[in-house]
């Protein structure tokens, strides 16, 4: 059977039972110790020239909602920016996780405008019981670029320096201090892209948090514990939110998947206000899945959300659908029960007939033969019908391990919506360009095992991660004139050459991504 029967209907009913709060932090933004010198006027924030002692203050965002059927994520939607933020906003640009930024992208080997900070963005974080410096930032790692209302381009990123960073896109100096996350940072942030002055992300330390920008210094305002459910795996939360006007929907390595309604507003004195209640939360395993993969659970990759279905995936090779009409009180029917068989982390892609695009890579199945049996029986890259449960393979992929490398995908494919195209990087260093209508691999390439930065395509450009195993790990970028045919353009090392596994972002033709090498980067003409 294609779906998983067992408990699904017991699931529905957990969830609409399993309904709790989260540990409110707020935290008073004057009880910091750092002092720091802003290199731009803030959004909300009142300044006084010195010479004239004239007070200006920069408005905040607007918070227009847009003119659609509340929580509704419409198929135009699909491939475009997703918001009333200019930017790219969250991971993959917008709730089906197909919009990639803006160009034009140079058409020669870009150069590096500048890099950031002066030493490396280093830390320590165990793995397992062992202790390991980790470096730069890795997967997912895509940071946030958007157009403030003072006019400065703004970048924002976590690192593994357990820090979130404030950048001025055209400069690399900070705009606001650095806020401190408690430990490592693996997944990309999200901004909000209704305006609010508002930042969501989680760490390692294990809390959730959303913290407000609308001071001189970011400040969190509430946060949720991974330990606020009784979960599995571990407490990282790699998975990037995503924010359905006043609902938020996010999955933790703690094996649970939340949706919180944000109550997002604003008090008398203009400060932004926030009041999160978690309205609906499931377990991410079920007692079947449990048996074959014990404990390995977690939900690492990013929600996606089409119409009023959300859909997220496990560790554990499951995929699950979640009606959300009636998810503000704490109903939302699990209508998809699929299980692929392996570690299912790559971010579903959803196109404008709603059909799932689903890539896992090989890890259990290396050692459980009850997964690679089903690996074998679905394929390592798959194309879903949601509105068929029960059979809901419309065609499916071998990603053969090759190279010393394992099977399957990391990184995120990238659909090309108008050319009917998949491009998916593998683990063994295969890129793919995979006809979505028939499943048929109409050209590959080879750039490098380890590709974990999932390739973003641009104004008819496709850029993408190469030699991450190499000492000159950097990006490839190819002319999709003829999209069946790409045509390689250029190759460029990033920084020290060391692996770039972060997905970079592209605005207004400049490229932005995080490298091991500990450095942050800025790459134009």
């Amino acid at each position: 059977m294609h779906r998983i029967l067992l408990l699904a209907t017991t699931l529905a009913l957990l969830a609409a039972a399993c309904v709790s709060g989260a540990d409110v932090v707020p935290v008073d933004p004057g009880a910091s110790a750092t002092t720091f010198t802003p290199v731009t006027t803030l959004p909300g924030v009142s300044t006084t020239d010195p010479d004239t002692g004239a007070t200006t203050t920069v408005p905040s965002s607007t918070t227009t909602i847009p003119q659609r059927p509340a929580g509704v994520v419409p198929p135009e939607s699909v491939g475009e920016p997703w918001g009333e933020v200019t930017g790219l906003t969250m991971f993959r640009g917008n709730p089906t996780r197909t919009y990639f930024g803006s160009g034009p992208v140079p058409t020669r080997a870009p150069i590096q405008l500048w890099r950031f900070p002066d030493d490396k963005m280093c830390g320590q974080s165990p793995i397992g019981k062992d202790p390991k410096v980790w470096c730069g930032s890795g997967w997912t790692g895509q940071p946030v670029v958007w157009e403030r209302p003072d006019g400065i381009t703004e970048v924002i990123f976590g690192a593994y320096d357990k820090n979130i960073h404030f950048l001025n896109a055209d400069t690399g100096e900070r705009t606001r201090p650095d806020f401190d996350m408690g430990d490592i940072i693996k997944g990309s942030v999200t901004l909000d892209p209704d305006g609010y002055p508002l930042l969501y992300t989680g760490s390692r330390d294990p809390r959730f948090r959303i913290i407000a920008l609308d001071k001189e210094e970011p400040y969190e305002v509430w946060s949720l514990h991974a330990k606020s459910v009784e979960g599995m795996w571990n407490d990282d939360w790699d998975s990037n939110p995503v924010i359905i006007d006043d609902m938020m929907y996010e999955g933790g390595e703690n094996s649970w998947w939340f949706a919180v309604k944000l109550n997002r507003g604003y008090d008398a004195d203009g400060n932004v206000t926030v009041d999160p209640q978690v309205v609906y939360e499931i377990p991410a395993w079920t007692e079947e899945l449990q048996e074959i993969f014990g404990r390995q659970h977690s939900v690492e990759n990013s929600t996606a959300v089409f119409e009023q279905r959300a859909y997220f995936s496990t560790s554990a090779g499951r995929v699950v659908g979640v009606d959300l009409t009636d998810i503000e009180n704490g109903n939302g029917e699990i209508f998809l029960d699929f299980w692929d068989g392996d570690d299912t982390d790559a971010t579903i892609s959803i196109d404008r007939d709603g059909y799932l695009y689903v890539v896992s890579h090989a890890d259990t199945a290396k050692k459980n033969n009850t997964a690679a049996r089903r690996v074998r029986e679905v394929g390592d890259l798959f194309k879903l019908d949601p509105d068929n449960p029960d059979d809901p393979v419309m065609w499916s992929v071998d990603l053969s391990a090759a190279r010393g490398q394992d099977a399957g995908a990391w990184a995120t494919p990238a659909l090309d919506v108008e050319a009917g195209l998949l491009f998916v990087a593998t683990d063994s260093g295969d890129l793919l360009a995979v006809d979505t209508e028939t499943g048929d691999v109409v050209w590959k390439d080879f750039v490098g095992g380890n590709a974990w930065s999932s390739p973003v395509i641009v104004d008819g450009t496709l850029v993408v991660g190469i030699d991450c195993l190499t000492d000159h790990s950097g990006f490839r970028a190819y002319d999709l004139s003829t999209p069946r045919s790409p045509q390689p353009m250029w190759d460029t090392v990033v920084g020290t050459g060391a692996c770039v596994e972060s997905t970079p972002a592209i605005w207004n033709g400049r490229i932005y991504v995080g490298s091991r090498d500990g450095f942050f980067y800025a790459l134009g003409s």
